[in-house]
C-alpha cells in the first residue's frame, strides 16, 4: 500500500491486522499496541498508524536498543528502540531471566534500583516511574529490591551494589545527554559496570522474554511488597563515612576562608554534594540558585553537559564574581561527572579540561599517599588508571614516581572492572579518569563520581591557597615536573551510520587495500592501533593488546612528533570524537611551540581523515 494511502485509515483498522506491505513492521505493531499500557505512547504509535507513517514506525518499531558504554541509552517515546515503559519493563524481564541463570541466591541477596532527575510529559515518562517499573518486574518475581526513595547520583548505585551485596543494580539515568534522553545502566556485583560477555547474554534473554509477564505492569508492588526496601539513608550514611578515606587535611578545610560555588546543572547533586563538603570540614559551597533544584528541561542551559566549558557555566561563573568565590565546582546531572573553573589573577576564568583536572587528581591522590604512609610503602603496589583516549600524563607521572599505569578502552565500565582485578590481587588504585570529566578518587565507588571529586578539588584548592598556589599554577609545577601533556578533544555530529562507516573504512584501505595511512598531511605517522579489528603495528605480533571492540569504530595514531591521535565513534551519542595530545618530556617547556605544532596536526587531522564538508559532519558549535 502507498505510504500517503494510509492516511485513511480509521481507528477501526487499528485493531485490525496492520497490511502496510512489510510483514515484520505489521508484526512489530501488533505487538506494541498489545503490549503497550501506557496510555500516552500507545497513542504515539496509534497516531503514526492512523496518518500512514511507515517509514518512522519502522524506525520505531523494527530494531532495539544494544549496549553502548554506558548500558541502553535512547530518547524517551514510543518504539523498542526508544526508552519508555514497555521497553524498560522487557529489558528487566531479561535481566530477571539472565540473574536467575547466574545466582543461585539472587532472591536471597536482592537487586537495587536507584534514578535520576529526568521526565517527558508527552510520554509519561519519567526516571522515578521507569525505576518502579524496573522494581515491580523483579518483585512480582519475588526478589527483593532496595529502591532507592529519592532521586541518587549515578555512582550511589553501584556502591549500594556492592555495601548491600544485591546480585546487580540498575540505575535510570542518562547523565549529561539532551533532555530528551533517558537511559538503563547496569552494574554486576562486583560495583563495576557490565561489560562483555554479561551484555551481550543479557540482550539474547531480553530477546527472549518481549512480552510483559502477569504482575510486570504492576507497579502498585512497590507501595506494597515486604521485598521492597529503602537503602536511602543507609547507603547516604555509610558513603559519606567512606570519604574520609580520601581526606587528609580536615582542619586546614575547617579554617578556610576560600568560597566555592557550586552548580548541580538541574539535576540530584545539590544535597549530596552539600553534604560531602561537610564530611571534608567545609562550610556548604554555595549553591548556584536557579540551578539547585531538579529540572528535566535543563531550562537555563543549551545543553545540561558541564563539559561544554564556559559557555554551559555562565550562571556559576557570574554567581561566584558576586560571592567572591575563586573556585566553580558543577556536576552533571546524575553527579557522576565534575567540571570545575578557577579565577585568575587577570580577571578572567580558566575551565579545565578533563586532562588537565587528571594531572591535578593524579599529583593529588599520590602526593597525599606518599605523606600518608611511612618510609616503607611500597610504591610498586600502587596503580592508576586511564582510558586510552585520556591523556598520557599518568603514565608521565607513574615512570617518574615508580608505581603502575594501565590503561582501558573508553567508558568506565572497563575501569570499574580492572580496579576490581587489581584489588583482589592486594593492589592499591589511587586514582582513575576518562577525559570527559569523568573521576574517581580511591576505591570506594568502581565507577565515575562528581560528588567525591568536588570535595577532593576544594581539599586541594585550600592546601594550595595556604602556600599562595592556585590550582592553574600548580598545574604547570606538575607539567614542568612530568612533562607538557596539551591535549584538545572535540567532535564532529554525525547521524548516518553509513558515512561513519565509510571514513573508517577508508583509514584502513587508505593508499591501497588494508594498508593504514603513513602520513596525515606533512606529519608522519610511526604506529597504528585499530581496537575494532584488533590490529596494532607497534606490537610484535601486530594485535592490539587492549580487547576487540567489533562493535564500535577506533582507531589511534601515533606520531614521529610525539603527538597522539585517536578517532572514535561515541557510544551514547551520534558523534565521531577526535583526542589529540602532545607529550612532550620535561625539558621541552616552549608551550607555544607545543600548541602551535599540535594545531596543525588537529587541522590535518580533519581535514585528510574527517573530511567534514565531503562526509556532511556538522561541526561541534562554539
Amino acid at each position: 500500500m502507498a505510504e500517503n494511502a494510509e492516511g485513511d485509515l480509521n481507528s477501526n483498522l487499528l485493531h485490525a491486522p496492520y497490511h502496510t506491505g512489510d510483514p515484520q513492521l505489521d508484526t512489530a505493531i501488533g505487538q506494541w499496541l498489545r503490549w503497550d499500557k501506557n496510555p500516552k505512547t500507545k497513542e504515539q504509535i496509534e497516531n503514526l498508524l492512523r496518518n500512514g507513517m511507515n517509514k518512522e514506525l519502522r524506525d520505531r518499531l523494527c530494531c532495539r536498543m544494544t549496549f553502548g558504554t554506558a548500558g541502553l541509552r535512547s530518547a524517551m517515546g514510543a518504539g523498542f528502540c526508544y526508552i519508555n515503559d514497555l521497553t524498560v519493563i522487557q529489558s528487566t524481564q531479561g535481566m530477571y531471566k539472565y540473574l536467575e541463570r547466574c545466582f543461585s541466591d539472587f532472591k536471597q541477596r536482592g537487586f537495587v534500583v536507584g534514578y535520576d532527575t529526568r521526565g517527558q510529559v508527552t510520554s509519561s515518562c519519567s526516571s522515578q516511574r521507569l525505576a518502579k517499573l524496573t522494581a515491580a518486574v523483579l518483585l512480582a518475581k519475588d526478589v527483593p529490591v532496595y529502591l532507592f526513595s529519592k532521586y541518587v547520583p549515578t555512582p550511589f548505585v553501584p556502591y549500594a551494589v556492592q555495601k548491600l551485596k544485591a546480585v546487580a543494580g540498575v540505575m535510570i539515568t542518562a547523565s549529561h545527554n539532551r533532555k530528551e534522553d533517558n537511559g538503563y545502566k547496569v552494574y554486576w556485583e562486583t560495583g563495576a559496570q557490565i561489560t562483555s560477555p554479561h551484555d551481550k547474554e543479557i540482550l539474547k534473554c531480553i530477546e527472549e522474554c518481549v512480552e510483559p509477564w502477569n504482575g510486570s505492569w504492576n507497579d502498585n508492588l512497590v507501595d506494597t511488597s515486604p521485598l521492597k526496601k529503602d537503602p536511602l539513608q543507609d547507603i547516604c550514611s555509610r558513603y559519606m563515612e567512606d570519604l574520609k578515606k580520601i581526606c587528609f587535611h580536615r582542619e586546614l578545610n575547617s579554617k578556610t576562608t576560600l568560597k566555592f560555588v557550586h552548580s548541580s546543572f538541574h539535576g540530584v547533586g545539590h544535597d549530596y554534594v552539600q553534604l560531602a563538603f561537610q564530611v571534608f570540614g567545609f562550610k556548604p559551597p554555595i549553591p548556584v540558585p536557579e540551578q539547585k533544584d531538579p529540572d528535566p528541561d535543563f531550562s537555563t542551559v543549551k545543553c545540561p553537559n558541564p563539559e561544554e566549558g564556559e559557555s554551559v557555566l555562565e550562571l556559576s561563573l557570574r554567581l561566584a564574581e558576586k560571592e567572591n568565590a575563586r573556585v566553580v565546582v558543577a556536576t552533571d546531572p546524575d553527579a557522576d561527572r565534575l567540571a570545575v573553573a578557577e579565577l585568575q589573577e587577570n580577571g578572567h576564568w580558566k575551565v579545565f579540561s578533563g586532562n588537565e583536572l587528571a594531572a591535578l587528581f593524579g599529583w593529588w591522590m599520590f602526593d597525599c599517599w606518599k605523606k600518608s604512609k611511612s618510609g616503607n610503602a611500597d610504591v610498586k603496589n600502587i596503580y592508576m588508571l586511564a582510558t586510552t583516549v585520556s591523556s598520557k600524563i599518568l603514565k608521565a607521572i607513574a615512570l617518574k614516581e615508580g608505581f603502575h599505569f594501565e590503561e582501558t578502552l573508553p567508558g568506565f565500565k572497563w575501569i570499574g572492572s580492572r580496579i576490581k582485578d587489581l584489588l583482589e590481587s592486594g593492589k592499591e588504585v589511587l586514582f582513575a579518569f576518562e577525559e570527559s570529566i569523568g573521576f574517581l578518587c580511591g576505591t570506594s565507588v568502581l565507577d565515575k563520581d562528581g560528588v567525591s571529586a568536588a570535595a577532593v578539588v576544594a581539599e586541594m584548592a585550600t592546601y594550595l591557597e595556604t602556600m599562595n598556589i592556585t590550582l592553574k599554577q600548580q598545574l604547570v609545577k606538575v607539567y614542568e615536573k612530568y612533562g607538557y601533556h596539551i591535549s584538545k578533544t572535540s567532535y564532529f555530529l554525525c547521524y548516518d551510520p553509513n558515512t561513519i562507516k565509510s571514513i573508517f573504512e577508508r583509514l584502513r584501505n587508505f593508499d591501497s587495500p588494508k594498508e593504514y595511512p603513513k602520513f596525515c598531511g606533512t606529519f608522519a605517522i610511526l604506529h597504528t592501533r585499530d581496537v575494532t579489528t584488533g590490529y596494532d603495528s607497534s606490537q610484535p605480533n601486530k594485535k592490539s593488546v587492549l580487547p576487540v571492540s567489533k562493535n564500535s569504530q577506533m582507531i589511534t595514531f601515533t606520531f614521529q612528533n610525539g603527538c597522539v591521535a585517536t578517532l572514535r565513534t561515541s557510544g551514547t551519542e551520534p558523534k565521531i570524537k577526535y583526542y589529540a595530545e602532545m607529550c612532550a618530556s620535561p625539558d621541552q617547556s616552549d608551550t607555544a611551540l607545543l600548541e602551535e605544532e599540535l594545531k596543525k596536526l588537529i587541522e590535518a587531522l580533519i581535514e585528510n581523515f574527517l573530511e567534514p564538508s565531503k562526509n556532511g559532519l556538522g561541526w561541534r558549535s562554539a
